[in-house]
């Protein structure tokens, strides 16, 4: 009996601890838009939705050029995330492709949701094998817990990204955040920010 109730206790504290952590892990929410001006490490933009923005940029900022790519580009080995809708016989239907530079190998690695779409999902991974199949390619997509197959057919959009530095942050370039942490102030906390080469939009 005794031992019981030190179990459900240390249940409990876990359970305690546990919530504790996830309170203190701050909210993350995704940005779009175009960029207007930039101030030292401080940006101004405006939202997709037309909201007014201000960026807090970090010390060790990571900018990533977002740049058009095609089907040929994917090599066997690359590190890609493609956002897709689940298909009935499990396959995931490309909405897009982006190819990680070597240097960013790793980032978001497994499947998940995305918000990209609705009931849309993210599969971030290593390409195995490719086949024919009969809408396009079907690439295999490795990833620590799994893997996914993934249909591309010719109209997805495909993007390669390049690591590159503060320069690339201009009136007028579209950019996208993944992870913006809003400050109590209004403005939003940034470690990457994406942004778009040539006429691409980041998503």
């Amino acid at each position: 009996m005794r031992t019981t109730a030190i179990r459900a206790a240390l249940a409990l504290v876990a359970a305690i601890a546990a919530t504790a952590a996830l309170a203190q892990a701050p909210q993350t929410v995704h940005l779009r838009g175009v960029i207007e001006k930039v101030d030292g490490n401080t940006v101004t933009a405006k939202s997709d939705k037309g909201d007014e923005l201000k960026l807090n940029l970090a010390d060790k900022m990571l900018v990533v050029a977002v740049v058009k790519a095609s089907l040929a580009d994917i090599k066997d080995g690359d590190f890609i995330g493609s956002g897709a809708m689940p298909q009935p016989d499990g396959t995931q239907k490309a909405i897009e492709v982006h190819i990680f530079a070597e240097s960013m190998r790793g980032t978001g690695e497994g499947f998940r949701p995305w918000d990209g779409a609705p009931n849309s999902t993210m599969t971030n991974g290593t390409v195995g094998n490719t086949v024919t199949g009969v809408d396009g390619p079907v690439i295999t997509v490795k990833y620590k817990d799994g893997d996914k197959k993934i249909i591309v057919t010719p109209d997805v959009p495909i993007v390669r990204y390049e690591v590159v530095d503060l320069s690339a942050l201009k009136p007028g370039v579209a950019f996208a955040v993944l992870a913006a942490v809003k400050t109590p102030d209004g403005s939003y906390d940034i470690k990457r920010i994406n942004v778009g080469r040539d006429g691409v939009v980041p998503r």
